[in-house]
């Protein structure tokens, strides 16, 4: 029986710069157990002598590689990015509660991400968009700092022809920038929706969420119809470390997805 302490060792195929923090790795895993993961799962992610730190999933369930996108800021972190093809990692997982695409069917939906949130949402995305068909309408509204700060920009063409609205929108930019200018919740508004068909899903920032809830309710959608990921310092995946604890629920295990409705008695998760 294969036990959630033990990791299994993944192989970097392709190491990508995507920004000045961020890069991105594609990894085949020694286990096929690695595969079996929904969008908004996790993976610890180590190495020898550094320790280990729980790092989204960014591709779709089906891929036949795992992909990762690492943000640098600490010893761990700066270690993996200086991993190159061949070079090896170690994984355990994947963990938490992720989305459950299927209970979204038939639904419109509106994806808010903040920041490093387009990681876990591309894996969202990705899966909600291999099933186009199922799902009405889509739209993507993401957010950065900066243009230069902005994440998977080259493949939302892609995603726009395959019939997902996506929205840009950065704080700060320069004259050449053609987008929106201002957080996400400035574009928010001007989404027509269907009060009982649409769903929101937030990824992002924690000081995001408040304004955004409030911008999706202020459209019709219910605490049902809204979920999002829950960032916290995870350091076990399995809940018994209790750093991600919030009063009784073990976010790294009922979470980091959730839907607004389940958050009613614990006031300090957003």
């Amino acid at each position: 029986m294969d036990s959630p302490y033990l990791p299994f060792l993944g192989m970097v195929e392709r190491s990508m710069r995507l920004s000045e923090k961020e890069r991105f790795f594609a990894v085949v895993p020694s286990s096929e157990a690695l595969l079996a993961y929904r969008p908004g799962q996790f993976f610890m992610v180590g190495l020898p002598g550094y320790g280990e730190a729980p790092i989204s999933i960014t591709s779709a369930p089906g891929d036949t590689r795992i992909e990762l996108c690492v943000r640098a800021v600490g010893n761990l972190t700066n270690a993996l990015h200086k991993l190159r093809k061949g070079d090896r990692m170690w994984l355990r997982g994947p963990f938490g509660r992720g989305f459950a695409t299927n209970e979204m069917e038939g639904r419109d939906i509106v994806f808010v991400a903040g920041g490093i949130g387009i990681v876990p949402m591309r894996s969202l995305v990705k899966a909600v968009l291999a099933e186009r068909e199922r799902f009405g309408r889509l739209t993507l509204i993401y957010g950065a700092r900066t243009p230069e700060e902005m994440l998977f920009t080259e493949e939302m063409d892609n995603w726009r022809r395959r019939g997902l609205d996506v929205q840009l929108t950065v704080d700060k930019a320069e004259a050449r920038w053609k987008g929106n200018t201002g957080v996400v919740t400035t574009l928010i508004p001007k989404v027509s929706i269907k009060e009982k068909e649409t769903l929101g899903v937030i990824i992002g920032p924690p000081v995001m969420y408040r304004f955004v809830i409030l911008s999706l309710k202020a459209l019709g959608l219910g605490a049902e119809d809204i979920y999002m990921s829950l960032e916290r310092r995870m350091k076990c995946g399995v809940g018994k470390c209790g750093h991600c604890q919030i009063n009784s629920v073990y976010v790294c295990q009922c979470g980091p997805v959730f839907k607004l409705s389940e958050l009613g008695g614990l006031p300090e998760a957003i």
